[in-house]
């Protein structure tokens, strides 16, 4: 293509390209991932199927006793015992019939008798069956990335598998004409993180036959592309989309990311993104990652704080603005223009509507967190 790409004459709404994004969107079938490569995958509902722990084990080095053997002993009137007791390390089953661990100073031989000068209580030094994980408690919840302390949780049930929805994005990386791939990486890991297995590819050139042909690079459930979304007269990827598929939209309301395309190949959303990274990121946030989301059930991370100052934005475009969390705030950091270094800086971001101008000083606002 040597003349370019033409925006549609009136460019779309955010929330209408969402609509036709998500229309008819299911979330993927899970799978069964082992515990050990579940972490950051978005889990599916995982009863855990026994109490945790299964007995009684000592929670401290001491001695194993049934308490109610030991009432009335004291270092005043110290109790005989008529055997030997058993000693327990931390992490040990109980021995059965006993019900507490005491200090090992409080049982001494005294000539060929043991004696102990100290009384307890029932469960004092051990961990009780089931006080971890009840029988039937759901702990890892549908829709939660999992963590560390999930696949803890996960093993000390013993489970060897966990459910997860893990949605195939496939990321079609344009090349750029200076020959770098920050956004295409910035993207990828972004994918990532959000818990998608990302399937990487770099089309074979600008021209729409290549970047056609790197559609067909196999089945995902979701295609990003990165680049090539402009007028430029060497950006092609609308016009690849077009071919391969059908083209709903090239033109989104949102700033930055105007140059935004969307569509779908066969039955597979497609949003081809600008190659900057300040756009890519707007329409990853907006677009992208609420598509991600349904495909994975996962839940989203947002908080709700009044803003520190007004936001000031343009009817008819939806304005993305980052937030740093200040004295329990949202201070705004910057709307519409986002530098790299305040985009670094931010916390959490907002999109503020197309029909919208803005918001006062002290409205609550429920932003995207952009860090854990």
């Amino acid at each position: 293509m040597t003349t370019g790409q033409r925006l549609t004459a009136s460019l779309i709404p955010v929330d209408e390209a969402l609509i036709a994004l998500l229309d008819g969107l299911e979330p993927v079938a899970c799978i069964e991932l082992p515990v050990a490569e579940a972490m950051g995958a978005v889990s599916a509902e995982v009863p855990l199927p026994c109490p945790f722990p299964k007995r009684d084990f000592a929670a401290a080095d001491g001695w194993a006793f049934r308490a109610q053997d030991l009432v009335g002993a004291s270092s005043y009137s110290p109790l005989p015992l008529a055997g030997s007791p058993a000693w327990v390390e931390a992490g040990e089953p109980m021995p059965s019939g006993s019900d507490c661990v005491v200090d090992s100073d409080l049982v001494e031989l005294s000539g060929p008798t043991f004696q102990v000068s100290g009384d307890a209580f029932p469960g004092q030094g051990v961990r009780r069956a089931g006080s971890d994980i009840g029988e039937g408690d759901l702990t890892i919840v549908a829709g939660q990335q999992l963590g560390a302390l999930d696949l803890m949780l996960a093993r000390a049930a013993g489970l060897k598998n966990l459910a997860v929805r893990r949605p195939r994005l496939g990321l079609i990386d344009i090349p750029a004409m200076a020959g770098h791939a920050v956004t295409a990486q910035l993207i990828a890991e972004s994918a990532r993180a959000a818990g998608a297995h990302v399937v990487y590819s770099q089309a074979g050139g600008r021209d729409a036959s290549a970047v056609a042909k790197a559609f067909n690079g196999g089945r995902c459930d979701l295609i990003v592309t990165i680049g090539g979304t402009g007028v430029g007269r060497t950006d092609a990827t609308v016009e690849a989309l077009a071919t391969s598929g059908r083209l709903i939209a090239h033109g989104i309301a949102l700033q930055p990311g105007r140059t935004t395309a969307l569509g779908k190949v066969e039955n597979t959303p497609v949003v081809a993104l600008p190659g900057a990274p300040d756009q890519a990121l707007a329409a990853w946030w907006t677009l992208v990652l609420p598509v991600l989301d349904r495909l994975s059930g996962r839940l989203q991370n947002t908080k709700m704080l009044p803003l520190a100052r007004k936001i000031s934005s343009s009817v008819g475009i939806a304005d993305i603005a980052l937030l740093k969390k200040s004295d329990g705030a949202w201070m705004p950091l910057a709307i519409g223009d986002l530098s790299l270094g305040r985009i670094v800086r931010a916390d959490a971001w907002l999109a503020v509507p197309g029909s919208s101008e803005g918001f006062a000083a002290g409205t609550p606002v429920d932003a995207h967190m952009l860090r854990v």
